[in-house]
């Protein structure tokens, strides 16, 4: 049993100020309440912009008119579509279970009807919202830990650290070198670069730069991306140096042992005259 409890109610003297009369009507009409989130996430839940405008018109008919039920023909009236098409497309809501149909009771009439649900809507709304947050909060998190493993105090503590390993206050053409860096590189990048300078007994900016810009060709951002690459790096250089040496027959014993034997029978021959 479906249910329209529109009342046709006007005001018997019509001789008033036609802008007010827009203003009131405006105000006693009554707004049609849409989160804002659903706007935003329907896409997401499989629902066209159609169906999204007819979800618009039927909660409108429940909360302004107490229509819980609306019929096609009653819906094609505000929306410019005919009644077949919103037949289908309504189908199509309940059966992905975006809307249901429920039983209501009136009590002021002591009455059961039928109307639509719009908890599944939600629901689903709710689970949506749910993901979108999880995913931001993984997110979040994964730049939070980012900005922990590149926690410096640049470029102060990088000139010192500086000064302290060339041994010597640095000039101010490296001061502004150091501070491009910095702003280029995470400040521990720029500190291991010297590291591996240091290391190496290269102290000059050059080689600096030289390892920055090596790291930032292969898109090398954190100091556990770097070590990762080395690691990579060290397993194909021995991998080419494995093949080469065997290529080089020197890592071929078989072959050795091969032209030992050779040699000695011929040494047997010229033994025997």
């Amino acid at each position: 049993m479906f249910r329209n409890l529109r009342e046709n109610i006007i005001k018997c003297d019509q001789k008033v100020n036609i802008t007010a009369t827009f203003g009131a009507d405006l105000v006693l009409e009554g707004i049609t309440f849409v989160p804002s989130l659903l706007i935003k996430i329907y896409s997401r839940m499989g629902i066209t912009d159609f169906q999204m405008m007819l979800l618009v018109h039927l909660i409108r008919f429940k909360i302004e008119e107490k229509n819980y039920c609306p019929t096609p023909e009653d819906i094609a009236t505000v929306m410019e579509a005919n009644p077949s098409k919103i037949k289908k497309e309504l189908a199509e809501l309940l059966e992905k279970d975006i809307v249901s149909v429920s039983e209501f009771y009136d009590q002021e009439n002591n009455v059961i009807f039928q109307g639509y649900d719009y908890e599944p809507l939600f629901l689903r709304v709710s689970d949506v919202w749910a993901t979108i947050r999880a995913e931001e909060i993984m997110k979040s998190e994964d730049l939070i830990k980012v900005a922990a493993d590149n926690k410096f105090d640049p470029p102060t503590e990088l000139i010192s650290t500086f000064e302290k390993e060339f041994g010597r206050p640095l000039s101010p053409i490296e001061v502004d070198q150091i501070d491009l860096w910095a702003k280029e590189s995470a400040p521990l990048l720029v500190m291991e670069a010297l590291k591996r300078a240091v290391l190496r007994g290269k102290h000059n900016f050059k080689y600096i730069n030289s390892i920055l810009m090596e790291w930032k060709k292969n898109n090398l951002q954190t100091l556990d991306e770097i070590a990762e690459h080395d690691k990579d790096f060290l397993k194909r250089r021995s991998a080419a140096g494995q093949r080469k040496y065997q290529r080089s027959g020197l890592g071929n014993t078989s072959s050795k042992e091969k032209d030992s034997k050779e040699k000695a029978f011929i040494r047997s021959l010229y033994n025997k005259t």
